[in-house]
C-alpha cells in the first residue's frame, strides 16, 4: 500500500512543552505492561477489564529526547458506554478540559485476539494523528501455533507497527527509540473505513496480507476452564480458594507477625530505659513505637494478603471468578463489571468506587459505590486478626482448615454477601424497571505471573498501607496518647484515690481510667452499651472513624497503660472497673463478635467519604452511605452479640 507521512512541519513540540504520546487499547492487551516498560513506573495491571479507570501519566526519556506518555482507560470502541471510555474519546479528540490532542499515539493490540482488534483500530486511525500500532503476546502466540508477519502487518496498515512482550521487556528498547521519530511516522494513503461493514471487509484483507493465523486454543485454558467455570463446581473451588487463601494468611504470616511484635517491644522497652522524661519516654515508647507498632505487625498479614492476590489475578484466576460471579451479580440486578469494582474494593473501597467509571449505566455505578465500603478491605484485616485471635484457640481446626482461618474467610464473606445485597437494594430503588446490560468479558489464557509485576503489585498496596502508618496513624496515635494521659494527677490526689504513687503501673492505669479519653468513651456508653462495648472499646471504635487501623493502636496503647510488660494478656485479661459488671471480662465471645460484626459494616474511613462526593458530586449520597452503613453497623452488632449469647458465647 502507498503511504504517506505526517505533516513534519506540525511545529517542534519540544519549544512548547514535552511531547504527548497517548497508549491506547483494549482492555488485557497489555498496554499498561508498555507503559510501565517505558516510564519505569509501576501503574496497576491486571487480567481483567477496569484496572485502569483514570489517565496514568509517565515520562519516556531516550538520549535526550523526553515525551509524556499516558495511559488511557482500556476500551474496545471508540462508542463510549461508560464514564471510562469516555475519557479515552475526549483525550483523543481533544475535549477534555485543560488538555490538548496528545501529538501522536501508540495503539496497543494483542496479537493472539488481532482480529477482534481491528475494528477499534480502524477507528483510532481514522482520528488522523500520527500513530505506531504496539503488538504485544506475540510469544503467546508463536507458543501456540499462531502466526504474524510484522512487517507485512505494517505495510497493510501503512503505520509503523512494532512487536512488544511488556511484561519481559522485550521491544521497549526499539519502542522508545521509535518514540524519537512520531513526527515522520507514515500515515495510511486512505484511511480505514468506518462502515462496519466495509471495516469486516478491510479487517480481512489486512489479516490475509500480513499472513495472520489465529493462535490455536490454549489446551491448559480449555481443560482448567472446563472445572473452573462449571457452575457448580466452579463455584465449590472458588470457596475453596478462597478458604484456602484466608488459613494461609493467618497460618505463614503468624511467625513473621512474632518477630515483628518482638522488635517493637524491645524498641518500647529501649526508649523507656534510656530516655529519663517520663513524658518523653511515654510519646516515643508508647504513642509512636507502641502505637504505630502495634499497626505495623500485621504488616505481614497485609503483604501476603495483596501477594496471594496478585498471584491470583496475575494467573488469570480473578477474571474466571468475576465471570462465575456474573451469574450471581445478575439476581441483584447488576453484572460481572460490577463484580469487578467490588473486587478492587478488596485493597481498598476507594479504588472500587473508582472503578464503577466502567459501568454503563448511572443506577449501576450508584448502586455499586453505595456497596463498595462493604468489601473488607486491607484496613481491616489488623483488626480481624486481632479480635480473631482473642476469640478462636489458634490450634482449633475445623477439619484441615484451621478456625481463625476460618472466622477470616466467614467475615470476608459477609461483606460480600452485604454488599451485593446493598448494591440491589439501591438498585431497586432507583430503576426498578432496569435490566442488567449484557457483560461480555474477555478469558485470558492461564499465563505465569512475571515475578516483577506481581511484587510491583504487591508493593503498590503494602506502600499504600505504610504510608497510612506513617501519617494518619501517627497522628492519631500521638492525639490519642494525649488523651489518655491527660489531664495530670497530682500525687496528693492518688494518693487521697488510694494509689499507690511509687507503683508506676497503677499510676499509669489509674490516670487512663480517668483521662479525657474515658470521658469520651463514657459519654458515648448509651450508644454502645446494648453492644458489651465499655469506655476503652468506644474509645477505640470513635478513633477508628478517620482509620479503622488505629483502633488497634488503641487497644495497645490502653493495654500497655495497664501492663506494659504484657500487653496482650492485659487485653484478655481486661475487666470492667466499674458499674453493674464490675469485674467482669470486657472481651467475652458475644462482645468480640458484635464487634466483628460492627467493624465488618460501619464506614470508618474519611477518604472513602471525600471520594464518594467526588464520584458523586454531591455531599447527599456520602452522607447517606455514612448513616445508612452507621446504622446497620450497630443492628448487626447487636444481633450478633444477642445470637452469640444465646448459642452459650
Amino acid at each position: 500500500m502507498n503511504s504517506r507521512c505526517h505533516d513534519a512541519s506540525d511545529g517542534d513540540a519540544t519549544l512548547t512543552g514535552v511531547p504527548r504520546i497517548a497508549l491506547v487499547g483494549a482492555p488485557n492487551s497489555g498496554k499498561t505492561s508498555v507503559f510501565n516498560g517505558l516510564t519505569g513506573l509501576r501503574a496497576k495491571t491486571g487480567n481483567y477489564p477496569g484496572v485502569t479507570v483514570s489517565r496514568f501519566v509517565g515520562t519516556a526519556r531516550t538520549g535526550h529526547h523526553r515525551h509524556t506518555i499516558e495511559d488511557l482507560p482500556g476500551t474496545y470502541s471508540l462508542e463510549p458506554i461508560s464514564p471510562d471510555e469516555q475519557i479515552t474519546v475526549d483525550v483523543l479528540d481533544g475535549r477534555l478540559e485543560g488538555a490538548d490532542r496528545p501529538d501522536a499515539l501508540l495503539v496497543v493490540v494483542d496479537a493472539t485476539t488481532l482480529r477482534r482488534s481491528l475494528g477499534f483500530l480502524a477507528q483510532v486511525l481514522a482520528r488522523g494523528l500520527p500513530a505506531c500500532v504496539v503488538v504485544t503476546f506475540t510469544d503467546e502466540l508463536a507458543r501456540r501455533q499462531g502466526r504474524l508477519d510484522v512487517d507485512a502487518f505494517a505495510q497493510a496498515l501503512g503505520v509503523p507497527v512494532l512487536p512488544v512482550v511488556g511484561h519481559r521487556g522485550l521491544g521497549i528498547a526499539q519502542l522508545r527509540e521509535q518514540l524519537t521519530t512520531w513526527r515522520t511516522w507514515q500515515a495510511p494513503a486512505v484511511a480505514p473505513p468506518t462502515d462496519s461493514g466495509e471495516q469486516d471487509a478491510w479487517a480481512e484483507s489486512v489479516l490475509a496480507f500480513a499472513d495472520y493465523r489465529p493462535p490455536e486454543r490454549h489446551r491448559v485454558t480449555r481443560r482448567v476452564d472446563a472445572v473452573l467455570l462449571h457452575p457448580l463446581w466452579g463455584t465449590v473451588v472458588f470457596f475453596a480458594v478462597m478458604a484456602l487463601f484466608f488459613q494461609t494468611v493467618f497460618t505463614l504470616a503468624a511467625p513473621m507477625q512474632g518477630w515483628v511484635e518482638t522488635l517493637f517491644a524491645w524498641l518500647s522497652d529501649q526508649v523507656h530505659t534510656h530516655v529519663g522524661n517520663p513524658w518523653l519516654s511515654g510519646l516515643l515508647g508508647d504513642a509512636l513505637i507502641g502505637g504505630v507498632g502495634g499497626v505495623l505487625v500485621f504488616v505481614p498479614q497485609i503483604v501476603l494478603l495483596f501477594l496471594l492476590l496478585a498471584l491470583l489475578e496475575g494467573v488469570g484466576y480473578l477474571a474466571r471468578a468475576a465471570f462465575l460471579m456474573d451469574r450471581v451479580m445478575a439476581r441483584f440486578g447488576l453484572e460481572g463489571r460490577a463484580f469487578v469494582a467490588l473486587l478492587s474494593s478488596f485493597a481498598c473501597a476507594i479504588p472500587g468506587i473508582m472503578a464503577t467509571r466502567t459501568l454503563p449505566s448511572a443506577r449501576d455505578r450508584l448502586a455499586t459505590m453505595m456497596a463498595a465500603p462493604l468489601m473488607t478491605c486491607s484496613a481491616r484485616l489488623p483488626v480481624y486478626v486481632l479480635l480473631i485471635g482473642l476469640l478462636v484457640d489458634p490450634a482449633a481446626t475445623l477439619g484441615p482448615f484451621g478456625a481463625q482461618g476460618l472466622v477470616m474467610f466467614g467475615l470476608y464473606l459477609l461483606g460480600a454477601v452485604s454488599a451485593m445485597l446493598a448494591a440491589w437494594v439501591f438498585k431497586k430503588l432507583g430503576d426498578r424497571h432496569g435490566q442488567p446490560v449484557p457483560f461480555f468479558m474477555e478469558l485470558p489464557p492461564y499465563r505465569l505471573p512475571a515475578p516483577r509485576a506481581v511484587l510491583a503489585a504487591m508493593w503498590s498496596s503494602a506502600h499504600a498501607f505504610l504510608r497510612k502508618c506513617s501519617t494518619v496513624i501517627v497522628a492519631t496515635s500521638v492525639a490519642l496518647w494525649l488523651l489518655l494521659n491527660l489531664p495530670l494527677h497530682a500525687d496528693a490526689q492518688l494518693r487521697a484515690a488510694g494509689v499507690d504513687t511509687t507503683d508506676s503501673v497503677a499510676v499509669s492505669a489509674y490516670t487512663v481510667d480517668h483521662s479525657y479519653a474515658a470521658g469520651l468513651g463514657r459519654l458515648v456508653a448509651p450508644v454502645f452499651d446494648p453492644l458489651g462495648f465499655d469506655w476503652r472499646i468506644n474509645v477505640g471504635v470513635l478513633s477508628a472513624q478517620g482509620a479503622r487501623e488505629t483502633f488497634v493502636a488503641t487497644l495497645g496503647q490502653v493495654a500497655a497503660a495497664e501492663d506494659p510488660e504484657a500487653p496482650d494478656q492485659a487485653l484478655q485479661a481486661m475487666t470492667y472497673p466499674d458499674g453493674p459488671r464490675a469485674g467482669e471480662p470486657v472481651f467475652t465471645a458475644p462482645t468480640i463478635a458484635g464487634l466483628l460484626v460492627y467493624f465488618v459494616y460501619a464506614l470508618q474511613c474519611m477518604a472513602t467519604v471525600a471520594v464518594l462526593r467526588r464520584e458523586t458530586g454531591t455531599w447527599r449520597w456520602p452522607l447517606i452511605a455514612f448513616t445508612y452503613l452507621t446504622v446497620l453497623a450497630w443492628l448487626m452488632a447487636y444481633l450478633a452479640r444477642t445470637v452469640t449469647a444465646l448459642l452459650g458465647g
